[in-house]
């Protein structure tokens, strides 16, 4: 029925074809040394093409393909200008659409998870999707007792393309880590794997959703979309009106990107406090700017969508971050190197200087130094070089460190939200919100000894076994 695994052959051809590509233009980049062009010129140009060849293939595919995608265009800031700047578009492309799905195959999804009379729920519906993105396609609509909504049809056999993808994508790992300095793609593939089957039960995703839309229904800068109606496969919320980041990121003003960029970061430490969960894909596409008053006369609000993907964090974020992070920029080398190894960061295997550790980890945290901070595209790439060359200190040392599995997913929503907020521009009061959102940073809290550090986590094992807290969303009666 669908477009997804009737046309799985072409999909795995396309996707085996990518190696093939990178093994020719390593060739060709080996006869360019060979005729005595610079390494630097020469891996410069052998990355753009790369890059070129990869996102032109992940932007015709949806599935796993086009989610790795999503994922990575969001450290699109860490690459170098002369690589970034061709294939920009197509990375903002990633994060908006995807080719949508035939008509015919959507009225039969909604026919066989609605019912036949499913039109009769609405008072119209649109065929041409709004918004198409990896798993699912958008379609704007008015539900029977006039609200408009979006509704959320998911691909027949999008399971079955994201985990063929992905398991694709990671047999070639390995070549694709030149494209972002610093970055480990196989831990990311392999975390988007484990991801799918929460991905695609949109009842999870409506209690998430719920949740969140519950706990925001009053907040003055963050906008939620109200859960309508939930069924296998098919998910309605409120529609919401409002300009994507992406572009605010490629034409906004000044004032919008640092609107957005504050919203953004307020949401994402704001947001585990709050209903304890952590909305864990944080590329443009799912976020809007809506204008407060004719064209923002009265300021912006933040419209937050797709909570398909959330990590359960009942007592929000631990609050090991917060004082391993007061700490460090208190300079205190010797408790920040404890508490990392009790965390689990650094194994019990590893011996390193204390000192070293605290001067890998200040330039990365130099936003929350600061009242103020402007993350730019130069900054990022700097962070990126510092710890991709081989030549570097930290890159030893990075190499050294451990990402406990409890703090992966934290870790990754955490550096995306930096790469968009590098994409925007944006002048931040990031050590605003660590002050108000961020449990154990502030500077009235409590310190934590061993045995408390011990006690929250059991707290938060607990909680999460038990996943109180999140509402029931029911599937409404027509």
């Amino acid at each position: 029925m669908s477009d997804l695994p009737r046309k799985a052959v072409t999909r795995t051809a396309k996707l085996a074809a990518l190696p093939l590509g990178f093994a020719g233009r390593a060739t060709w980049g080996l006869g360019k040394r060979i005729v005595g062009e610079s390494a630097e010129l020469v891996g410069r140009e052998l990355q753009q093409r790369t890059a070129e060849q990869l996102f032109k293939v992940l932007g015709e595919l949806k599935g796993g393909a086009m989610k790795f995608g999503q994922a990575l265009s969001v450290f699109e800031s860490a690459l170098p200008e002369e690589v970034a700047g061709p294939y920009r578009a197509a990375l903002t492309k990633l994060q908006e659409a995807a080719p949508p799905m035939p008509t015919r195959t959507v009225h039969a999804v909604l026919a066989e998870r609605m019912g036949e009379d499913w039109r009769e729920l609405f008072l119209e519906f649109e065929d041409k999707p709004s918004a198409a993105a990896s798993i699912g396609q958008v379609h704007r609509a008015v539900w029977h007792d006039g609200r408009e909504v979006a509704v959320k049809v998911q691909y027949p056999g999008a399971g079955e393309a994201l985990l063929s993808d992905l398991g694709q994508l990671s047999r070639f790992a390995r070549l694709l880590g030149p494209l972002i300095p610093g970055m480990d793609i196989k831990p990311l593939i392999a975390e988007l794997k484990d991801r799918v089957s929460e991905e695609l039960d949109y009842e999870l995703e409506a209690q998430a959703q719920a949740a969140h839309a519950a706990e925001f229904a009053d907040d003055p800068d963050v906008v939620v979309p109200a859960v309508v109606h939930q069924c296998d496969q098919v998910l309605v919320t409120e529609w919401i009106d409002g300009i994507p980041l992406s572009e605010i990121i490629s034409g906004g003003t000044e004032e919008q990107r640092d609107r957005a960029g504050q919203l953004l970061a307020r949401f994402l430490f704001s947001g585990p406090a709050r209903t304890g969960l952590l909305h864990a894909d944080p590329h443009p596409g799912n976020f809007r700017l809506l204008p407060v008053g004719p064209d923002g006369a009265d300021g912006w609000r933040l419209g937050v969508l797709d909570f398909g993907t959330v990590d359960r964090l009942p007592g929000g974020l631990p609050p090991t971050i917060g004082v391993a992070l007061r700490m460090t920029l208190d300079g205190d080398a010797e408790p920040v190197y404890e508490m990392l190894c009790e965390e689990g960061f650094i194994k019990e295997s590893m011996d390193l200087d204390p000192d070293a550790v605290l001067d890998y980890l200040l330039p990365i945290i130099e936003p929350a130094q600061v009242d103020t901070f402007t993350f730019t595209r130069s900054w990022m790439r700097g962070q990126a070089a510092r710890v991709a060359d081989p030549r570097s200190p930290a890159y030893q040392l990075g190499k050294q460190l451990n990402l406990p599995p409890s703090y992966l997913l934290i870790h990754r929503v955490t550096l995306s939200t930096i790469g968009v907020l590098c994409q925007l521009g944006a002048t931040v009061r990031l050590r605003e919100e660590l002050e108000e959102w961020l449990p154990g940073f502030g500077p009235d809290a409590e310190p934590l000894d061993a045995e408390s550090l011990e006690t929250e986590g059991l707290e938060s094992e607990e909680a999460e076994e038990t996943e109180e807290g999140l509402p029931e969303v029911r599937a409404a009666e027509a």
